[in-house]
């Protein structure tokens, strides 16, 4: 009998190391490809159009983030401070989805072509999702570490800790959202429904299959057995997806009454009202943030940004200075010093940090935008020739780069090449839907050539995407009395 215990102690000690060592290649896979979900929010065409939600066509002003310039927040106009297709107003910091935002309506998303750089609805997310279901492939050249379809899923959600790490790598590695789904439902089951954290990984597989009101059910009721910082923010970008932006800014203030200073809902905040053109109020929550934590990087970013638009390129110097200092180098950085400096009359600096961005540029993107600065630049010294070679430079590298095209026809129109200014106008338009400039330039332009009609139909253009641009309300005006008089 001695020895039947011993061999069956041993036994039982080989299984428990056996199920430690897989749990830990469970959880070393899944690192591999782990990939926050709360800050990951991309919606391209793919989620547009398979939608089912119902929402409100025309939403009242402000309270949509479907509709470009509802909010009356104030900040810089349109005039000012460059926006993307979408209508959203430049940001500091590249988040995802602040640059893609949404089109008001599938036919504008469809018509956004591909290779835009400053809006991408063609993008899906689910496109990621299938990348990352690849891993297990190129983990193992003979197939996956484990075959989801055999699994007995009831037996591993009876033991917890090795229920969730297996969890963890189907949802993230595998990508197979119906499988964890039916692991967490399993597992939550046998706990009677009184474990937070199954609740919220429902409430994810819910929100990846776009059963949005569903995965508000699950963080709610998460929310109501445990107050967790994360399964917040979880629910305010289910409100985010369903257009509520008002709802998630409640939520966000319900947690900070919980969590007073935590960082996150702050910024979560001021992300909210910059995508709702409320630039100024996402301004002074961006301070709140600074001042619970002064090396937020996007905080210094966007406030630097927002200065830098306000037409106070000092106060701007100084934040992206701080964020040299904090160890940040790279091209994006050494661009806006380089803008700063020139728009602050630092002269001294601007080519230094130009050139220090053009070494440091990773893409071809990222050097297009350091040589259309480098135009600007040469167009306020008054160097009418080298502004036309750098922009022509931003488009050998990068041939999308609307604004590049908006400014070699205004160089072109001053040199009397009317045809070629034409078909630079018409391919900025086409690329960037949602800048005024090139309509209203395509109206002058066609105003001096004597075409009115096309002249007329530019300016309502200009006007539809900017109706406080003063220039085009005066050429409108203009070209209504000369028809009047027809």
């Amino acid at each position: 009998m001695d020895y039947l215990k011993l061999i069956l102690i041993c036994i039982y000690d080989v299984d428990v190391l056996v199920e430690a060592a897989w749990c830990l290649k469970l959880r070393a896979l899944t690192e591999m490809v782990y990939v926050d979900e709360i800050d990951v929010d991309q919606e391209g065409i793919a989620e547009m159009m398979l939608d089912e939600n119902a929402i409100a066509q025309v939403a009242r002003p402000g309270t949509s983030l479907k509709v470009p310039g509802t909010s009356q927040g104030g900040g810089p106009s349109q005039a000012v401070r460059p926006v993307t297709q979408t209508g959203r107003p430049l940001t500091g910091f590249v988040r995802p989805s602040t640059q893609g935002g949404r089109p008001g309506t599938i036919e504008q998303a469809i018509k956004t072509p591909r290779t835009a750089h400053t809006a991408r609805p063609m993008t899906s997310a689910s496109g990621r999702y299938v990348r990352l279901g690849t891993a297990s492939m190129l983990t193992n050249p003979d197939g996956p570490f484990i075959n989801i379809s055999k699994l007995n899923l009831n037996n591993y959600a009876e033991k917890p800790k090795l229920a969730k790490a297996l969890f963890e790598y189907i949802f993230h590695h595998e990508n197979d959202v119906k499988n964890a789904l039916d692991l967490a439902a399993y597992a939550t089951q046998l706990v009677q429904f009184k474990d937070w954290w199954w609740k919220v990984q429902i409430g994810k597989c819910y929100y990846r299959l776009g059963l949005y009101r569903e995965a508000e059910t699950q963080f709610k009721s998460a929310l109501r057995q445990q107050d967790m910082v994360d399964t917040i923010l979880y629910l305010t970008k289910v409100y985010s997806r369903l257009d509520q932006p008002l709802t998630a800014l409640n939520v966000f203030k319900q947690g900070l009454d919980r969590f007073p200073g935590e960082v996150s809902f702050i910024c979560g905040i001021a992300r909210i009202h910059e995508e709702m053109n409320n630039i100024s109020a996402a301004a002074e929550c961006y301070k709140d943030v600074l001042k619970q934590d002064n090396t937020h990087v996007e905080a210094i970013a966007c406030i630097g940004s927002n200065h830098f638009y306000s037409d106070q390129p000092e106060i701007a110097l100084r934040f992206y200075r701080r964020l040299l200092q904090m160890g940040i180098y790279n091209s994006q950085l050494f661009n806006n010093l380089g803008l700063c400096c020139f728009y602050a009359q630092q002269y001294d600096l601007i080519l230094s940090s130009f050139e220090r961005a053009l070494s440091l540029a990773e893409s071809e993107e990222e050097a297009a935008d350091v040589w259309y600065n480098l135009g600007h630049v040469a167009v306020g010294i008054g160097d009418i020739n080298l502004a036309y070679q750098c922009f022509k430079l931003t488009l050998a590298n990068n041939n999308d780069h609307a604004e590049a095209y908006n400014n070699l026809a205004v160089l072109e129109m001053q040199k009397g090449r009317i045809e070629q200014a034409r078909v630079f106008l018409q391919t900025a338009s086409l690329i960037a839907p949602h800048m005024y400039e090139p309509h209203f330039n395509f109206a002058v332009l066609s105003d001096k050539v004597g075409d009115l009609q096309r002249s007329y139909v530019a300016a309502q253009k200009s006007q539809e995407v900017f109706p406080e641009h003063v220039d085009t309300q005066q050429l409108i005006n203009q070209l209504k009395q000369h028809f009047a008089r027809l």
